[in-house]
């Protein structure tokens, strides 16, 4: 049994409960409306919705896939009936994906999908100390606002997106669906010329320096770089304590390009150096200093301090999930099953207050209804269920983007009727 900590309270969740609290959340508190309103598109084109494939996983990972449905009512019916432990959304498909096995193989393609982004933490095993695997902590949980922080400014400022859905996963990473219409008819070729565009640190387990930033920094680098600096001291320094001791330290100079250098750097660090963000000032310094060294002025020094700092802090993407057209991904509002966290919508612009241990959990949420269920009762006022709870706030977040999408649809359906008008 975990605890989960949200706000002050504290929900214990049991996932051999799932199985009797997965029926009242689906039927009470799942926003059926509002996920049909963004997945529908405003019915630009009418297909949309009906030619989505989705996928359940069910008790005992039982997996379902090909799925797909006429409106909002079959798929709510379908998801109570079921009760998944995980939903995923696909692609939208040449033909309803439940006719697949009806349509030739060269026939059934998938066509058009969000632009989608995976961040996991487990990516970041080799520069993290707190925490390895599935594990997270409020010391390595900085390095997924800063990946929001990076990706959100690319992604709207380099490409001019403007719909950008950010879920929690429900356990270690995020996720970020663009919506945009240009988003959704991509290439399989252009998500990965996007995907590759975005990926900085690069390299397998057995490749240790992972960043090689040119002499001339791309502007989008240089972006990530101040937003990565605002952080760097107070989460490697102080929250990874990444250069307090000799074991860690090595792994830092491993990077250094320069044997001579990386030997000074290690003297100083064993001789002067007191914790980590004093040595993190000796060795800035200290590149700074080489700057103006002959033997150093052509050798690779130059943006030492800024390829650390990058592999270190910026977004680690599983580039696979951004390529594929068909590749599928977890729907917000999922119930982690070993977490008992609900997958929950995040602002981007609020990403450093939030907290994966204060996101609602299945348990504590029906339990809040519960309680309220009382009050409602006596006073007589009618409230969504939603809003009883603490998951309010965040399907909220979801009702503003859902708007936002809306106001653009509104206008496509319009120049549609004024073209018809027309002839």
């Amino acid at each position: 049994m975990s605890t989960v900590t949200m706000g002050d309270t504290k929900h214990n969740y049991d996932p051999a409960s799932l199985p009797d609290l997965l029926p009242m959340y689906y039927k009470r508190l799942f926003p059926y409306g509002l996920y049909y309103r963004w997945l529908h598109y405003g019915g630009v084109p009418k297909h949309y919705f009906t030619h989505r494939e989705f996928s359940f996983t069910l008790k005992d990972d039982v997996y379902i896939r090909y799925q797909s449905f006429s409106d909002q009512q079959e798929l709510e019916k379908e998801i109570q009936k079921r009760c998944p432990y995980k939903i995923d959304i696909g692609a939208i498909f040449s033909h309803r994906p439940k006719e697949h096995k009806t349509v030739k193989a060269a026939s059934f393609q998938a066509q058009e999908k969000e632009l989608v982004f995976d961040i996991d933490m487990t990516d970041y095993d080799d520069v993290r100390n707190c925490c390895s695997g599935a594990e997270i902590c409020d010391k390595c949980w900085p390095l997924m606002i800063i990946a929001v922080k990076i990706l959100d400014a690319a992604l709207r400022d380099d490409f001019g997106y403007e719909h950008l859905l950010w879920v929690y996963s429900g356990r270690r990473g995020i996720h970020c669906w663009v919506c945009d219409e240009g988003a959704r008819k991509l290439s399989q070729a252009a998500r990965s010329a996007i995907a590759e565009y975005l990926s900085v640190v690069k390299g397998g387990e057995n490749q240790t320096k992972k960043v090689t930033v040119d002499d001339r920094i791309h502007p989008s680098v240089k972006r990530a770089l101040t937003i990565i600096e605002k952080h760097f001291v107070d989460y490697a320094c102080h929250s990874q304590d990444f250069l307090d001791m000799e074991e860690r330290w090595d792994k830092v100079l491993s990077l250094v390009p320069d044997a001579e250098f990386r030997e000074q750097l290690k003297e100083d660090f064993t001789r002067t150096g007191t914790n980590s963000a004093n040595r993190w000032s000796i060795l800035v310094r200290r590149v700074e200093e080489s700057l103006s060294v002959e033997k150093y002025r052509n050798k690779k020094l130059r943006h030492l301090k800024e390829e650390i700092m990058l592999q270190y802090c910026y977004p680690r993407l599983d580039v696979n999930v951004s390529k594929g057209v068909n590749h599928l991904l977890k729907s917000p509002f999922c119930v982690h099953p070993k977490t008992g966290r609900v997958c929950v919508p995040m602002d981007p612009a609020q990403i450093e207050k939030f907290s994966p241990f204060a996101v609602p959990t299945i348990s504590g949420v029906l339990e809040e209804l519960n309680k309220t269920e009382a009050v409602t009762a006596e006073t007589g006022k009618k409230q969504k269920d939603y809003k009883r709870t603490s998951l309010g706030p965040t399907i909220d977040i979801f009702d503003s983007f859902v708007k936002k999408m809306e106001q653009g649809w509104r206008g496509t359906l319009q120049e549609q009727s004024d073209m018809k008008k027309e002839f």
